[in-house]
């Protein structure tokens, strides 16, 4: 199967108006697939080299025929859907692949109907990867909603000489000058600041949580940089006490993994994601006790403001008692899930599972998101028997989904009546573009898939997986899922994985 202009113009085109039309909420991704799609347009040629993205023609009949697709009224529009017999003799010779390894499963669903039109083994659970991560940020959608915010505070008792930092289950709390967006220890700092020097003047309202620092609380903490906010020195022992609240999760913090790059022990207060280094995403060096770094941190940032705190912090619960006095707020859960399914964040996962937890009355720990994360997807008539939410990230491999349930998630999220979830959609990396998928597609056979195909990646050893959403050639959407086990050559299963969804892409199959 060969790559045609059109297709790849469909890549393109598709990617541009996900990238502007799939929902409010920007974290980055869809900025990045805009651009790389507008500086493709109106030119010639089809050179797929690895040296950079490949010019082709433009097509503008392509987003009628989606629109079309998207009927309204669960038929699918005048858009024709593929046939099973049509789909099977496509992906039946691509399944048989050894490089998939001797156990598969496979699901194909067509999103405006919920109709299967191609699945086998799709009812069996299997070890499924990252690929978790789907489930995980559909449960916390449904739970929670997209606009629900995570707020890490600042709190004390009145006349108290200490202040304690209250973790909220952020790992996107960044101490970074730059802080994109996310809640930021060094703006928690100002406020922190200007909150004091307010108490000490005999006003007790606390800092905003969720915007930034008006001129008069940037005018306290400058002042607080400049050696006059005295409000931070208690009068008997030279400075204020900071300790660090982490009891809103309960349990252990260490994953079964043991310790490793891929994910900070999971605490519900963090820095960075515990990262000891400069990145952002992937795999990294990480601290062993995130909690006490971030708090330091803060105490650091505070000395800098003026505020003197006496001694190292502690961990301690917050005073009963204890009440705001600043605080600062994550990007939405909308942004958090499409950080989590582009990047394939490890940390995120572990932290909605644990909110998931929380708003269910469960215990914030793995085994009270296993049961809240399961409750919430059966609350949502998704087919949940046999699989198992050993954690939220997909590195454990008790971990147990089937093909049957990716593709009802996807689905889901791909329902009109249910917008709250649609960032499980426009969060899924783009082939050829972004996230995991940015640096695949570009074998023989795969290559079609480039900007078409949308896809959770799954990797751990001997196990490989992909699940996402693709517009196949007649601008049908549908959604996928595909598993291999006991695989023992990564780059040939992934490859082989990606010449499935490239496949779909490229067959009207009827």
């Amino acid at each position: 199967m060969k790559l045609t202009a059109g297709a790849a113009t469909a890549g393109l085109a598709l990617a541009a108006a996900v990238a502007t039309a799939a929902g409010p909420w920007d974290s980055g991704q869809r900025t990045a697939e805009r651009d790389r799609a507008v500086t493709q347009e109106g030119v010639g040629g089809a050179d797929h080299g690895r040296t950079g993205p490949a010019p082709v023609p433009s097509a503008p009949s392509v987003l009628a025929a989606l629109g079309a697709s998207e009927g309204g009224d669960g038929s699918g529009g005048s858009v024709p859907a593929p046939t099973a017999v049509a789909l099977a003799d496509v992906l039946e010779p691509l399944l048989k692949d050894s490089a998939l390894g001797p156990e598969r499963t496979a699901s194909v669903v067509d999103a405006a109907t919920g109709d299967t039109v191609y699945r086998s083994k799709a009812d069996t659970a299997v070890v499924p990867a990252s690929t978790t991560k789907i489930a995980t940020a559909t449960a916390a959608l449904a739970a929670l909603g997209p606009d629900h915010r995570l707020t890490t505070r600042v709190v004390a008792e009145d006349g108290s000489g200490e202040l304690t930092l209250v973790g909220a289950g952020d790992p996107t709390l960044t101490a970074h000058k730059n802080a994109d967006g996310a809640a930021s220890l060094r703006e928690l700092a100002d406020r922190t600041a200007a909150a004091l020097k307010k108490r000490s003047s005999g006003s007790d309202a606390p800092a905003s949580d969720d915007k930034p620092a008006g001129k008069k609380d940037a005018k306290d903490a400058k002042d607080g940089k400049n050696g006059k906010n005295d409000a931070g020195k208690d009068k008997s022992s030279g400075g204020i006490k900071l300790a660090y609240d982490t009891s809103l999760y309960s349990g252990t913090a260490k994953h079964p993994l043991g310790p490793n790059d891929n994910l900070a022990p999971v605490t519900a207060l963090m820095a960075d994601e515990g990262r000891l280094d400069d990145s952002a995403k992937g795999p990294a060096p990480r601290s062993g006790n995130p909690a006490g770094d971030a708090a330091r941190t803060f105490a650091d940032l505070l000395a800098d403001r003026g505020v003197k705190i006496d001694g190292a912090p502690r961990e301690d619960k917050a005073p009963k008692k204890a009440k705001p006095l600043a605080g600062t707020s994550s990007a939405p859960l909308s942004a958090l899930v499409e950080r989590m399914l582009t990047n394939s964040d490890n940390d995120i996962g572990e932290a909605l599972a644990r909110q998931v937890a929380l708003d269910a009355g469960e215990p914030a720990s793995f085994d009270g998101a296993e049961k809240a994360v399961k409750a919430r997807l059966d609350k949502l008539g998704l087919p949940v028997s046999g699989t198992r939410f050993a954690d939220g990230s997909g590195l454990d491999r008790d971990d147990r989904i089937t093909a049957q349930l990716l593709t009802g998630l996807l689905s889901a999220a791909a329902d009109p009546k249910r917008p709250e979830l649609r960032p499980v959609l426009t969060g899924l990396p783009v082939a050829g573009f972004t996230g995991t998928l940015a640096g695949r597609y570009d074998s023989e056979g795969a290559a079609p898939g480039t900007g078409l195909v949308r896809a959770k990646t799954g990797t751990l050893t001997g196990i490989n997986t992909l699940a996402g959403s693709v517009v196949d050639a007649d601008g049908r959407l549908l959604v996928f899922a595909f598993t291999a086990s006991k695989t023992v050559a990564p780059q040939a299963a992934q490859d082989a994985l990606d010449r499935l969804a490239s496949a779909i892409a490229n067959c009207g199959c009827r």
